[in-house]
């Protein structure tokens, strides 16, 4: 087993749909939970990050997340969460959302990296804007960077090209592939596109019908018949 990384053994019962994994991801990298619709990837995302009741063990780094006698309510576990939908404040200039990351931030005695994020995704010149004058890909990097604000020690992301246009989803793809090589952060990427996995992913874990059919690196998986 893993010194370090992500470790779950969970079971989720949702009538009449039950997922069942027995998974450890790497420390480091872009781990991409990848099936078809329906197959149990959100709720794996879900139960990991506290969001969703299972049944099971959930430990990082060694430390006990769930399992053992042991709990931590979502807003304890040191990580941070990207929906499908870019979740902004719509009340907020892009300015003022990452004001509020900061003012939350898991690690108070840390230097912001607020000025690297913002080149990072190139969003300098929205921070005068709300959410409804932003494109979708806009928002979605700037609900990026307000996540990776609160310095977790992993990030989780829900889909987060799936509600973008072929065109604005080819425009974010390249800024979290920087994500990926300058951020030494271990990321969970659920997705169902075989085209994000392999572009993005450095180890796969495959589900269909609620139960992992393959895992491993990326070319080991994709190789694999069973691979959906």
């Amino acid at each position: 087993m893993a010194v370090s990384g992500l470790t779950t053994r969970l079971r989720v019962r949702l009538e009449p749909f039950e997922l069942s994994t027995d998974i450890t991801l790497p420390a480091k990298g872009v781990s991409v939970i990848f099936g078809p619709s329906g197959s149990g990837k959100t709720t794996l995302l879900r139960a990991i990050a506290g969001l969703q009741p299972c049944d099971g063990d959930i430990w990082f780094n060694g430390d006990y997340w769930q399992g053992n006698g042991r709990y931590r309510k979502t807003a304890e576990r040191p990580l941070a969460y990207v929906f499908q939908e870019a979740s902004l404040f719509p009340h907020m200039t892009v300015s003022e959302n990452l004001d509020f990351a900061e003012r939350y931030t898991l690690r108070p005695g840390n230097a912001s990296k607020r000025d690297d994020l913002i080149e990072l995704f190139d969003i300098a010149d929205l921070m005068s804007r709300r959410p409804d004058r932003l494109s979708g890909g806009e928002r979605q990097r700037a609900a990026i960077a307000r996540a990776l604000l609160r310095q977790p020690d992993i990030l989780l992301m829900d889909e987060p090209l799936a509600s973008l246009d072929d065109a604005r989803k080819h425009e974010i793809l390249p800024y979290l592939e920087r994500l990926k090589n300058e951020f030494e952060l271990p990321i969970i990427y659920v997705t169902h596109s075989a085209y994000e996995a392999a572009r993005l992913g450095d180890y796969i874990v495959a589900l269909d019908k609620g139960e992992v059919v393959s895992q491993g690196e990326l070319y080991d998986v994709i190789s694999d018949p069973k691979f959906p």
